[in-house]
């Protein structure tokens, strides 16, 4: 080679990740918040990460043994394909989603129930590639094709007792909004299901991309199975400033930007005074304070994701994790950021 050629480069592609397969299995009777609420934010997410500029994640599908089965409020479904051949693929990774029904018990002695059992008991869970969700009593049903032995679960509060007696190796724990283990994530009754799709969304796409949905759905954000916390970007939301709606919208789609009260102030069309008014009057805080807030739990959402204290600090706009680590307890705010990481299992 020439010692005046430059030198040879190669040009490294980056794929992004293959999109997750979602299968919500359809019963007669299913109960229509336990499948519409977690598809929903499954729809929502993809919608956020298009205006991202960064592909779907998800493909939701609607399975069943029957093409045209009758919701718990009556509306006759369309469309619903068949059970497909056992998912063997690791190629594309799939989340098989199971729901309850209405009444005290699970039905699994009709022929649909029963076609849906043969399914399941031929499903092999594994962390990353197949993964099994379940919402209210649908958890009974995977009790029932064997699918919880030896691992923990939860359920409603109703059906705690037939879902020991579905699986009596499986540890049934009460009270609990959602239970992960392994490749199984289960939670309790009816609108649990869009937290607990929530907590999925925040591992797989991020806190913020999970934050900015539980804000277009106006719902709690459960950031882990044992936080049950609102949202904190439904927090001093409770008002009918327009202005002041403007900057927190703002706030939350970028919390990590460079954000002073004049800039801030640029947002509401106001000036700063006026808007430190507004925000005390409506929101009942100042408006940096607010957007110290946000920060916080952006870094508390992404500690409990997973990411390290330097992570977090810079996804939620920290100068350094010294700086996470002092707001964090001049808030006042319980233990420490590690201490929050190491709770979600990081």
């Amino acid at each position: 080679m020439d010692a005046a050629s430059p030198p040879s480069t190669t040009c490294l592609i980056s794929h992004p990740p293959p999109a997750i397969r979602v299968l919500f299995v359809l019963l007669p009777h299913s109960l229509t918040l336990d499948w519409a609420g977690p598809a929903e934010v499954l729809r929502s997410a993809n919608s956020v990460l298009r205006g991202m500029g960064q592909p779907p994640r998800f493909e939701l599908g609607f399975v069943g043994p029957l093409a045209e089965p009758v919701t718990s409020v009556g509306v006759c479904l369309s469309g619903v394909r068949p059970l497909p051949p056992l998912l063997t693929d690791a190629a594309q990774p799939t989340w098989v989603v199971l729901v309850g029904e209405p009444g005290e018990r699970m039905h699994t002695d009709t022929p649909a129930a029963q076609d849906a059992l043969h399914w399941l008991r031929g499903l092999r869970p594994v962390a990353g590639q197949l993964e099994l969700v379940t919402v209210c009593a649908g958890a009974v049903l995977a009790a029932r094709a064997g699918l919880l032995a030896g691992r923990e679960a939860t359920t409603h509060h109703h059906h705690l007792d037939e879902l020991r007696q579905a699986d009596p190796t499986c540890r049934v724990l009460a009270n609990r909004v959602c239970v992960t283990d392994g490749p199984v994530c289960s939670s309790a009754g009816v609108t649990t299901g869009i937290d607990l799709m929530l907590h999925r969304v925040s591992g797989v796409c991020g806190p913020v991309v999970a934050a900015r949905v539980a804000q277009a759905l106006v719902v709690a954000l459960r950031r882990g199975p044992n936080d049950p916390e609102l949202s904190p970007f439904l927090s001093h939301r409770n008002h009918m400033q327009p202005a002041v709606h403007r900057v927190q919208d703002a706030v939350s789609q970028s919390p990590q930007a460079d954000w002073t009260v004049q800039r801030m102030a640029e947002v509401a069309c106001t000036s700063p005074r006026h808007l430190a008014r507004l925000f005390a009057q409506h929101a009942g805080l100042a408006p940096l304070a607010y957007v110290q807030g946000i920060r916080l739990d952006v870094a508390e959402a992404a500690l409990r994701s997973g990411r390290n204290v330097g992570q977090a600090a810079e996804l939620a706009g920290f100068a350094s994790d010294l700086q996470l680590r002092r707001t964090w307890k001049l808030a006042a705010k319980p233990g420490t950021p590690r201490g929050a990481r190491v709770a979600g299992g990081g």
